[in-house]
């Protein structure tokens, strides 16, 4: 059967999505990575003088522009330092295609984070201390922008983000592969050292983060393994979902270390 007209153009309008990087870092590590798609760079003559080898290696004639007239189709508050790139999103695969591997992994899923500063610090952490993977949803959640690549500051580039249609059905599969998954949730009895604490759990580890404020959503609290907390001293209210993101990944990480010795 033919696919009616509105349904052709809705798929090429899907392929053809691109995205504009912006600021010297982003811009950089993009063009460094042979993963990207890169259509359209424009640079000003300083902005070309700090990225000429990068420039160089991505085989690409950039528009040199005059900095007072950088025409860039950025929003008006971007920190561009006279660097934009348009590229198109990158793809990862499947969850099984960054979840399975010869070492016990460790993964980050966000359940309605949408802030892109927040998901962009979170890829930086997630790539510093080894996450295999960032995992978010494919609404109610932040795609890849500009603003996302800047904060994460190359991370995106190299640091696996996939945007799943239901979170609830990733972390079945996830439980499918062998892993533990832990909701982060401030009201839990026990932390994640607890949780972390028998040896026989020692392995792969998903740690699950909700939004500043509603937190995780009900079929997501009801699906995990079981619901954890970042100790803290005295009631000084919520970690921001970055800070907490990088706790939980550094206190799961040193856990599952010991358990392995």
């Amino acid at each position: 059967m033919k696919k009616p007209q509105w349904v052709v153009a809705k798929e090429q309008g899907r392929k053809a999505e691109t995205l504009w990087l912006f600021g010297l870092h982003a811009v950089r590590d993009a063009l460094m990575n042979p993963r990207r798609d890169k259509l359209r760079l424009m640079v000003t003559p300083n902005a070309q003088a700090k990225l000429q080898d990068a420039i160089d290696a991505a085989r690409i004639t950039p528009e040199v522009c005059d900095p007072r007239k950088f025409a860039a189709p950025l929003d008006p508050g971007s920190v561009h330092q006279g660097a934009a790139l348009e590229v198109r999103p990158l793809h990862w695969g499947a969850l099984a295609d960054v979840a399975i591997g010869p070492d016990a992994p460790r993964l980050v899923l966000l359940d309605r984070v949408t802030d892109p500063h927040n998901v962009g610090a979170i890829l930086r952490t997630a790539e510093v201390l080894g996450a295999a993977a960032v995992i978010g949803t494919r609404h109610h959640s932040a795609p890849e922008t500009g603003a996302l690549a800047k904060t994460a500051s190359g991370a995106l580039e190299r640091q696996p983000y996939l945007r799943v249609r239901n979170l609830a059905d990733a972390i079945t599969e996830l439980q499918g592969f062998g892993y533990l998954v832990l909701g982060l949730d401030g009201a839990a009895d026990q932390s994640i050292e607890d949780a972390l604490d028998d040896r026989r759990r020692a392995g792969a580890v998903a740690l699950v983060l909700g939004a500043e404020g509603p937190g995780l959503r009900e079929k997501t609290r009801e699906t995990c393994d079981a619901l954890v907390k970042i100790d803290a001293h005295g009631s000084f209210g919520s970690l921001n979902v970055s800070n907490a993101a990088a706790i939980a990944l550094y206190a799961s990480q040193a856990r599952t270390a010991r358990a392995e010795l």
